[in-house]
């Protein structure tokens, strides 16, 4: 994971560059976040070499040699795959699934070429009829992010042990996921162009698919490649996009029902659906903070910096006396109502001072502030460390705590236990952001709230769980419930919130409320398809 220093900008007057160094400030590996930060630039995650192990059957190892860089193409790509048999204890009980792990070929559906080799795991339950079994397509954001998070730290047969929110750095561990949605779906966890060791087929680059259109479309052609190629045409079909992800989601489902592929449900895991609507995107003078106060008010009283307040009560704040005043500050510049002031200073344990001088205070002054001599996590600000430390020092407590051990696990992981491995490292976070073409649908960024919207007219029937993390600094759960208010049909929208951060998942006990959540919402999917 990376993620790179907040410049400051206004709407009038963009262009290119700008919105490319914006963009590169406030997005981050695991999700694409919306979150400013004041901090350094931390250094990326490395290129994990291959590892070697004896083969066995139904192993592959692939000699191609996959490259991240921007003007990268593959001559030759090809479609083996590592088939293993597998199993995991579940609930004292073994279970048993076909793990599948290699490339599939995205073809242009208006030319019938190759555009992308996709590099994908598969996870697959034998015996259920097609009709009635789920496939669910998981996939990180960024935007340059590998699924490496959700794969090993979310909903698979297996996953890495975590001790958020505690500040410290576990042995690493590898366990059978007591909260795998196997035996409720089949999982397919893929990495988007240029991660992990999915790179363009010639005469397509890397690059070429860097941007929001772009990567949709490349994701539609991949989820149909599947479902023709294992003739899951009749299963029920999710899209499951975290961050990042989660516009992508919207403007992917949008592509795969005008394509005719009909998608049943979305899961939107800590979702910015809007960029044009959150704070920690525009400068400060541009749009209201709301969406990010609850977080803060939250936040500050797991810190004990406030008096406890519960998640309605927060929001209530935010929706009433600091929308009020934030909308007649920004109109005017007035100076803010005394009474919101000390509200705000009573709430989060900010001296009143601080709210004067930052009355839209974005999230990134909040992380370095809230806690004397503490950095906050910004993926889960429930994580602190003394500001100077080694936890701190690349800006995120929160990530430092978990991301080598995601980074490296993943190499050996595919080849210790799926028995694939290829010529080259893998790539879990490429950087660029710099690079993204973040323009869509007319605007110098994106609004996916539309391509959301137009998906669920296509298919009345799609259902909608959009799920959020009370302390996430980088896509605040109230900016997400303003984003989605947006939409018509509000039955078909579940939103559902967890004592957690950005990857709600690395919290044990969110986890396993998660889980319930996510079958419930399956169940409800299946039954409507």
């Amino acid at each position: 994971m990376a993620f790179c220093t907040r410049l400051q900008w206004r709407r009038p007057g963009l262009n290119c560059a700008s919105l490319a160094l914006a963009c590169a400030a406030l997005l981050t590996a695991c999700g694409g976040g919306g979150g400013g930060g004041g901090a350094a630039p931390p250094t990326s995650p490395p290129v994990v070499p291959p590892v070697v192990v004896p083969p066995v059957a139904g192993s592959f190892a692939d000699s191609t040699v996959y490259s991240s860089a921007a003007n990268a193409a593959l001559a030759t790509p090809n479609e083996n795959t590592a088939v293993i048999a597998s199993r995991i204890q579940l609930n004292g009980q073994p279970f048993n699934y076909t793990a599948t792990t290699g490339h599939l070929t995205a073809v242009d559906a208006k030319t019938g070429r190759p555009t992308v080799s996709f590099f994908y795991v598969a996870y697959t339950v034998a015996g259920a009829a097609a009709a009635k079994r789920p496939l669910t397509f998981f996939y990180n954001g960024g935007p340059g992010s590998a699924s490496t998070y959700l794969h090993l730290g979310s909903f698979g047969p297996r996953r890495l042990v975590s001790t958020i929110p505690n500040a410290t750095i576990p042995p690493v561990q590898l366990v059978d996921n007591q909260e795998t949605l196997l035996p409720q779906s089949d999982l397919v966890f893929v990495d988007a162009v240029g991660t992990g060791y999915t790179q363009a087929i010639a005469p397509n680059t890397n690059a070429d698919f860097w941007g929001v259109d772009a990567d949709a479309a490349a994701f539609r052609d991949f989820v149909q490649r599947y479902v023709a190629v294992n003739q899951r045409e009749a299963s029920p079909k999710l899209l499951y996009g975290e961050s990042y992800g989660a516009p992508r989601t919207a403007v992917l489902a949008n592509l795969l029902e005008t394509a005719g592929v009909q998608i049943d449900g979305l899961v939107l895991q800590s979702a910015i659906m809007d960029y044009n609507s959150n704070c920690g995107v525009l400068d400060p003078g541009a749009v209201s903070c709301e969406g990010y106060i609850p977080t803060y008010l939250l936040t500050s009283a797991y810190h004990q910096r406030a008096a406890a307040i519960s998640p309605d009560a927060a929001r209530n704040f935010a929706t009433g006396a600091y929308r009020s005043a934030i909308a007649a500050y920004l109109a005017s510049q007035v100076a803010p109502p005394p009474a919101v002031i000390n509200q705000l200073s009573e709430l989060t344990g900010m001296g009143t001072l601080a709210w004067q001088q930052h009355f839209n205070m974005q999230p990134g002054y909040y992380q370095q502030n809230a806690v004397s001599g503490q950095l906050l996590g910004r993926y889960d600000a429930r994580v602190i460390a003394a500001k100077g430390s080694a936890l701190a020092r690349d800006g995120d407590p929160s990530l430092a705590v978990v991301n080598a051990s995601f980074s490296s696990s993943i190499v050996s992981y595919l080849a210790g236990e799926l028995h694939y491995t290829a010529g080259s490292a893998y790539t879990p976070f490429v950087d660029i952001i710099n690079r993204w073409n973040f323009s869509h649908d007319g605007r110098q960024l994106p609004d996916t709230i539309p391509d959301l919207a137009a998906a669920m007219t296509l298919n009345p029937a799609m259902k909608v769980l959009a799920v959020s993390g009370y302390h996430d600094l980088a896509t605040p759960h109230h900016q997400t419930e303003l984003d989605l208010a947006r939409l018509d049909d509000k039955q078909a929208i579940v939103l559902k919130y967890y004592a957690s951060g950005h990857m709600t998942y690395l919290d044990d006990s969110a986890r396993r409320t998660q889980q319930t959540d996510l079958i419930n919402f399956m169940n409800s999917v299946t039954v409507s398809h």
